[in-house]
């Protein structure tokens, strides 16, 4: 069985860094695709970086140059680093996983099945 925890979230203010961790168990398929979503309510979830079981990651725009996600497969742990940070990146962040085999895309996040509790990010202005 999956099992995702994410931890490293909390308060930082604006241009500021965090760096989230996803301690996942249970990932027995080679093959999979592991991502990070966030979801600030009025909006919808949100991909924010995918990785895939080679290291192949892949980010929005919006992303690129200030997220880096990366994984230490000997911990079974997946990262994400946030620099310079804006208001807007305040939300719950998600560790997810996605084992069906298909390619790893951020943006539908219907096809991952395993999730975490998520962590809060707060950036203030």
């Amino acid at each position: 069985q999956v099992q995702l925890v994410e931890s490293g979230g909390g308060s930082v203010q604006a241009g500021g860094s965090l760096r989230l961790s996803c301690a996942a168990s249970g990932l027995t398929r080679s093959k999979y695709c592991l991502a990070w979503f966030r979801e600030a309510p009025p909006n919808e979830r949100e991909g924010v970086a995918v990785i895939d079981s080679h290291g192949i990651s892949d980010y929005p725009d919006s992303m690129k140059g200030r997220f880096t996600i990366s994984q230490d497969n000997a911990k079974n742990t997946l990262y994400l680093q946030m620099n310079s940070l804006r208001p807007e990146d305040t939300a719950m962040y998600y560790c997810a996983a996605d084992l069906s085999g298909d390619p790893c895309d951020y943006r539908d996040y219907d096809d991952f099945s395993y999730w975490g509790q998520g962590t809060q990010v707060t950036v203030s202005s």
